[in-house]
C-alpha cells in the first residue's frame, strides 16, 4: 500500500516563482537600480521578483527590464497590477474586450494601472537605453486562492467594466472629493508624480500634502504624500503590504515595534523601496532642501478596502492619534531623540529644520 503524499502548508505563489526562475531579492529595503534582472521568457524580457519583509500575504512586486527597443509579448491575466516607472520613456497599449485600443506614453515616475485581465504590451521607445519598471501586484493572492496557473494567466474572461472612460488613459481622470479631506484622483495613468498637485494633509504632519488614486476600478491602492522641506511627518502604524517608493528627494525612515529601545533604519532616495511590517511603526525624515515625495501602493483602496483592517487604516486610522484609538503618534507624545537625531541629520546636510511643532 502506498503511503499518500502528504500536502500541506503549501504555497502556491512561491512554487510558481520557483519555475519562472528569476531572481528573488528579500530584503527590508531594496535600491532598484541595484537588482540584478535575468530573462522571463514569459515576458520576454528581463525581470526580478522583489520581496520586502512587510509585504503581507497578498503582495508583491515584479522588475521589467526592458532592453533597448524591446517590447514584452503580448500578457493578459487575472491579477491586478500597479505600474511606477522608474527610468527609460516608452508605451503601453492595451486591447479592450470589444477590440478598442488604448494607448499612452510613459517616462520617469510615471505611474499607470493595467486593467483587469485585458491584453497588453510595454514598449520601450529608446533604441539605445533601457527601461525599467516596477510593479505591485497581488499575484500571491491570486495563485494561492485558485493554486491554478492557467486560470491566473490563460483565462479569456472580459473585465470591461474596469477599462473605465477613454480620458482615464490620457492623463485625465475625476476628482472625487472626500469628506476626511483626502481627495481621490480616478484615473489609470498619471504622467508624472513629481508633478502632480497635492493637496494639504496637515494631520499627518506640518506641510504635508497626498493625494490618493484609484486606478482601472480595482482593489490596488496608491497613494503619494509629500514632505515639506526641513521636515518630517507623525510616526503611525497599519497592516503589512504598503510599498513605500521615492519620487523626490531623500531622507531616511525609522522602524519600531511599540515598546521596543531600538530602531531600524531605512535611507531613501530615488529608486529605494520598502514596505513596513505590520503593525510595526514608522516615521519618514525629509533631508532634502525641496519637499521629498513618495509613492504607496498596496492591495485595499478606499473604494475596495478589502479587508477590516485595511478599512479602518484608509478612513482616517493612520491620523488619529493612538490616544483616541487610532495609530498614530503625535508629536508631542514621540520620543525626544526622535527630534534631537533630525537635527543633527539635518545639520549635517546643511538643511534648515522647519519643525513649528518644535519651535523651530
Amino acid at each position: 500500500m502506498n503511503t499518500p503524499t502528504l500536502r500541506i502548508g503549501l504555497h502556491p505563489y512561491l512554487e510558481w516563482l520557483k519555475k519562472v526562475a528569476i531572481p528573488v531579492v528579500e530584503d527590508f529595503g531594496v535600491d532598484l537600480f541595484k537588482v540584478e534582472t535575468k530573462p522571463w521568457p514569459r515576458f520576454d524580457i528581463n525581470g526580478a521578483a522583489v520581496h520586502l519583509k512587510g509585504r503581507g500575504d497578498f503582495v508583491s512586486m515584479f522588475l521589467l527590464d526592458l532592453p533597448p527597443g524591446a517590447a514584452i509579448a503580448p500578457q493578459r491575466h487575472v491579477y491586478e497590477q500597479v505600474v511606477y516607472v522608474l527610468e527609460g520613456r516608452g508605451s503601453t497599449v492595451i486591447e479592450a474586450g470589444n477590440g478598442r485600443r488604448h494607448s499612452f506614453e510613459w517616462g520617469p515616475r510615471s505611474l499607470f494601472a493595467i486593467p483587469l485581465n485585458v491584453r497588453y504590451r510595454h514598449f520601450n521607445g529608446s533604441g539605445a537605453e533601457r527601461a525599467l519598471m516596477i510593479a505591485t501586484t497581488n499575484l500571491p493572492a491570486m495563485l494561492n486562492m485558485f493554486h491554478n496557473e492557467a486560470f491566473v494567466f490563460d483565462n479569456p474572461w472580459q473585465f470591461s467594466e474596469r477599462i473605465g472612460d477613454p480620458k482615464y488613459f490620457t492623463g485625465d481622470g475625476d476628482i472625487i472629493p472626500v469628506p476626511s479631506g483626502r481627495e481621490l484622483w480616478e484615473t489609470n495613468f498619471v504622467p508624472d508624480l513629481g508633478a502632480t498637485v497635492l493637496k494639504e494633509w496637515s494631520a499627518r504632519g506640518a506641510g504635508s500634502k497626498n493625494i490618493r488614486f484609484l486606478l482601472a476600478d480595482g482593489t490596488m491602492h496608491a497613494h503619494m504624500s509629500e514632505i515639506a522641506a526641513g521636515g518630517y511627518k507623525k510616526a503611525h502604524r497599519h497592516a503589512a503590504d504598503f510599498h513605500v517608493m521615492c519620487v523626490t528627494g531623500r531622507g531616511y525612515s525609522l522602524f519600531w515595534y511599540e515598546g521596543d529601545k531600538d530602531f531600524h533604519r531605512v535611507d531613501w532616495r530615488y529608486g529605494t523601496v520598502f514596505a513596513p511590517p505590520d503593525q510595526m511603526f514608522h516615521q519618514h525624515f525629509n533631508l532634502s532642501a525641496q519637499p521629498a515625495r513618495y509613492l504607496a501602493t498596496a492591495m485595499g483602496n478606499p473604494r475596495y478596502p478589502f479587508t477590516e483592517t485595511k478599512r479602518k487604516t484608509l478612513s482616517g486610522g493612520v491620523s488619529t492619534s493612538v490616544k483616541q484609538g487610532g495609530d498614530q503618534i503625535e508629536y508631542e507624545d514621540q520620543p525626544a531623540h526622535i527630534h534631537r537625531l533630525y537635527r543633527e541629520e539635518a545639520e549635517k546636510g546643511g538643511i534648515e529644520v522647519r519643525m513649528p511643532a518644535f519651535g523651530t
